[in-house]
């Protein structure tokens, strides 16, 4: 189910908070404990960062947290984050802060599942992460209801055989319009159709650009192009930190075992 918009809001506000200050020369754990205390108290949010500094002193990893956290953050996002944690990816850590900033900003601000699949979609295509992964973690959001689910594993499946904007244009209310009642749920409007239809065989991010110049769906953060010094030395200080987690914890390993209860503070009487 869907937060109150006023965690959307409180998330909003510690996404762009983090990416701000990852230029000072603080671990993200100290960033995110610090950041804690401004969030509003009356969220849930707090609890949350707090779980999330434990895990990143455990694990050394963000999307984990987020993931052990499936009731409060979406499937979408921590996939975003987990791409961008990734050795091998080139998804840089601050282009997923931007792209979970606005995400939860366009949820605190009455969103629609048109605008969250668009934003989604096009965040995939423009930072090349991956298809399958990227919708099934797209189809478990709250947002959207069996319909869309459905519809979303279509396009996964269809993806690369049948251009994006036949798809969308055969399930939208101008389809139905002009071609008779459609045998599956509609679920684009009359505008998204026309929109669609007039760029049939184009690159979809013409399709993505018009939709949100038309209907005001939020835009993508555009990726950074080549590796400069604000971009790598964010994604250098997160492979260290994950680094120096390991060792740390090889390190007890090799001395009898990891105390797991360090992690946890212990409930006073």
């Amino acid at each position: 189910m869907l937060l109150p918009p006023e965690e959307y809001i409180e998330q909003a506000y510690f996404f762009r908070t983090l990416c701000e200050r990852m230029r000072q020369d603080v671990s993200t754990q100290e960033l995110i404990e610090a950041i804690r205390h401004e969030i509003l108290a009356t969220t849930r949010l707090p609890i949350a960062l707090e779980f999330m500094a434990q895990e990143l002193r455990l694990t050394g990893g963000f999307a984990t947290a987020m993931g052990r956290l499936a009731h409060y953050f979406t499937s979408f996002q921590t996939f975003v984050a987990a791409e961008a944690e990734r050795h091998e990816g080139r998804f840089d850590f601050r282009i997923a802060l931007e792209v979970l900033r606005r995400d939860a900003e366009y949820r605190a601000k009455a969103p629609t599942p048109q605008g969250a699949f668009l934003f989604q979609f096009e965040t995939l295509c423009r930072n090349r992460l991956g298809y399958d992964a990227g919708l099934a973690a797209m189809a478990a959001d709250p947002i959207y209801d069996e319909p869309w689910r459905e519809w979303i594993g279509i396009v996964s499946r269809q993806l690369g055989l049948v251009d994006l904007g036949d798809m969308i244009y055969v399930r939208s209310q101008h389809y139905a319009l002009t071609r008779g009642e459609p045998e599956k749920p509609i679920l684009f409007g009359d505008k998204e159709g026309r929109i669609a239809l007039a760029n049939r065989r184009k690159d979809p991010l013409f399709l993505f650009s018009a939709l949100q110049r038309h209907l005001g769906y939020p835009e993508v953060p555009r990726p950074r192009r080549g590796p400069d010094q604000d971009t790598l030395l964010p994604a250098l200080q997160r492979r260290i930190e994950r680094l120096e987690t390991r060792v740390k914890l090889a390190e007890e390993e090799i001395r009898g075992g990891i105390n797991i209860e360090r992690f946890y503070k212990r409930e006073e009487g």
